[in-house]
């Protein structure tokens, strides 16, 4: 034993050897250290009776190598969701990124007010976009939508009473619940209605001298069927401007334009709900908007200044690579150059597209066919309303076929027990990598 704890390594000429000469002396030190102390706790041990230096070497260079790996990483969505909430939402086309990249890598006038020369205010550079694009007195971005619903409501019903039918108390994905939200806000949840039925007479009669604010609220991720109703947010509105108090739309996941497959029946379009002039509406940046993880706050200006002078605001601003790209994704809507935003490109795709680019996919690809198919928008959006797509089925064992793709980075998915790879949400740049990838899995030739 003394022996072998004898040939152990001095760390610092065997960080010093020929094969280490590019790392960084600080880190490599560390790892070789930890491996060195874990192996003369195994030789104490007797759990080894020799080691081999040529062996730590690799290993600590294996090591060395493998803490430096990004974390994050590309992937291939192939499973037709087109904002995979587990895989990033909404992309971010590579153009609106490039234009974004010329004030994220250089210093901007991003608190500065160049005509004046002095402090300016950051959310000034996509307000007058923004409000361009939604017509509307004044807008402020923060962090998150789930960030909006509380700036609101700790604003303007701290210590007050907030209306909302029981049939819209929603759970989305993080346990993030409009009970608990509004509870650590500090507003006082009032529910009205039955969970499957609320009616205007149900908000009037909680109407109180504490009430501050009547809220409405997308259900995301679900939906009521069968004996429902819910109230229309412009009548809700309505009943507010009687009693002098503020209407607030959660809308989650507000879009533009009209979508394609029938899917705007369910939901109205930010533009439509705007037509009613509301207090305040919020939604999501990186949902059916197709930007930047943020949360858009817009409508009335008096009540937009009150929003910032919350001090809550600092802790929850968003920082220059988030106002510049989503200003840049804001100008292309005002352009109508949908193409730029991937999220809506991906949507608008029809199925005779779809179909020819499966059928060149399935021909360089043995054993796999085209197959018609349906998807979900995902991401809290469009809860229950399903939208056709084209796959390929490759033949074989889906749960191994699954797996086996999903470990080259390319996720599938599984249906009526067939591994699919749905040419939806691969984008066109993919498609060699992902003929290539298949190729070798399955060891056939293009």
């Amino acid at each position: 034993m003394q022996q072998l704890l004898k040939q152990l390594p001095k760390i610092d000429k065997f960080v010093n050897l020929p094969k280490f000469k590019d790392c960084n002396l600080k880190l490599l030190t560390k790892i070789v250290k930890e491996k060195i102390d874990s192996l003369r706790a195994d030789i104490l041990e007797n759990k080894i009776t020799s080691f081999n230096q040529e062996e730590l070497a690799q290993e600590v260079l294996l090591e060395y190598h493998k803490l430096l790996a990004p974390s994050l990483k590309p992937l291939i969505n192939a499973t037709g969701v087109i904002l995979h909430t587990n895989m990033g939402r909404s992309l971010i086309s590579k153009e609106i990124l490039d234009r974004a990249s010329h004030v994220i890598c250089n210093y901007s006038n991003l608190e500065y007010n160049q005509k004046e020369g002095k402090r300016g205010e950051r959310y000034e550079h996509v307000s007058n976009h923004l409000k361009t694009l939604l017509n509307v007195e004044d807008v402020l971005v923060i962090n998150n939508n789930a960030s909006a619903v509380f700036l609101i409501l700790n604003t303007f019903a701290k210590g007050k009473e907030a209306v909302v039918s029981r049939g819209e108390l929603v759970e989305i994905g993080g346990s993030f619940r409009i009970p608990e939200v509004m509870a650590n806000s500090g507003a006082i949840l009032k529910e009205v209605g039955a969970t499957n039925k609320t009616k205007l007479s149900d908000y009037e009669c909680a109407i109180s001298e504490e009430t501050s604010l009547l809220m409405k609220v997308h259900k995301s991720n679900y939906s009521i069927e069968g004996f429902s109703a819910e109230v229309d947010f412009k009548d809700i509105k309505e009943l507010a401007k009687k009693y002098n108090l503020i209407d607030y739309y959660d809308l989650g996941s507000g879009y533009l334009p009209t979508l394609p497959y029938n899917l705007s029946s369910q939901e109205e379009p930010i533009g439509k709900i705007l037509q009613s002039n509301p207090s305040l509406i919020s939604f999501s940046g990186d949902k059916l908007f197709g930007s930047v993880q943020a949360g858009v706050i817009a409508g009335k200006k008096e009540l937009i200044d009150k929003l910032k002078k919350n001090q809550l605001l600092r802790m929850l601003r968003v920082d220059k690579i988030t106002l510049s790209i989503l200003e840049e994704t804001i100008k292309a809507y005002l352009k109508e150059n949908f193409k730029l935003i991937p999220t809506l490109s991906m949507l608008f795709l029809t199925q005779e597209e779809l179909r020819d680019r499966a059928k060149s996919l399935s021909a360089k690809i043995k054993n796999s066919t085209v197959v018609e198919t349906t998807t979900f928008m995902g991401g809290g959006t469009l809860p229950n309303r399903s939208f056709p797509s084209v796959a390929l089925h490759i033949t074989g064992k889906a749960v191994s076929l699954e797996r086996a793709f999903r470990a080259k980075d390319i996720i599938g998915r599984i249906e009526d027990n067939k591994f699919l790879l749905d040419v939806r949400t691969i984008l066109p740049q993919q498609e060699e990598i992902v003929v290539n990838t298949a190729c070798e899995i399955l060891k056939w030739n293009t």
